[in-house]
């Protein structure tokens, strides 16, 4: 639910219709817990599907397959098919405007853009324990009520 491995997602060029680049640097986190947690995700759902209860509906393990045992194998296994599948966040740091990691600043202002804000899961600092929607919508809430005061107090914000 917490992976620590950080990726990147740069611009490929000024032309804005050029998708950008992805890296997601899967299972790079310098303590290995990424892998660690993944291969005993692997060790625990193998030995949940052997207890007796599941022997009449049990079939043959699909993935990663009976001829992945060893340590070695199974962090194979794992360093090949690990992927984000569900709500990837945290795309878009906020940060102080001297922060170098940090492309918002605190008020969801892109820096160096004038008139522009990021309000969705891509500010999220870290993924939640669960789904993002309603964080999401907490997030868009604070937005609106951020730009509403920039608004009727004439707030005109960072130029860039």
């Amino acid at each position: 639910l917490y992976p620590r491995s950080e990726g990147e997602i740069r611009l490929a060029s000024a032309d804005p219709s050029a998708p950008p680049i992805m890296d997601p640097r899967y299972l790079t986190d310098p303590d290995g817990h990424d892998m660690r947690v993944l291969m005993a995700a692997l060790d625990w759902s193998r030995r949940i599907l052997a207890a007796p209860a599941f022997d009449d509906i049990r079939g043959r393990e699909l993935q990663p397959g009976a001829a992945v045992q060893t340590e070695e194998q199974i962090r194979d296994w794992v360093a090949r098919t690990a992927e984000t599948i569900y709500h990837p966040v945290g795309t878009v740091a906020m940060g102080a405007a001297d922060d170098p990691r940090a492309s918002l600043t605190p008020d969801l202002r892109v820096k160096g853009v004038g008139g522009l804000r990021v309000v969705d899961a891509s500010v999220m600092p870290r993924l939640i324990g669960g789904n993002t929607n309603a964080p999401t919508i907490m997030i868009a809430e604070k937005a609106a009520e951020m730009i509403l005061d920039a608004v009727r107090t004439g707030e005109k914000g960072p130029t860039p």
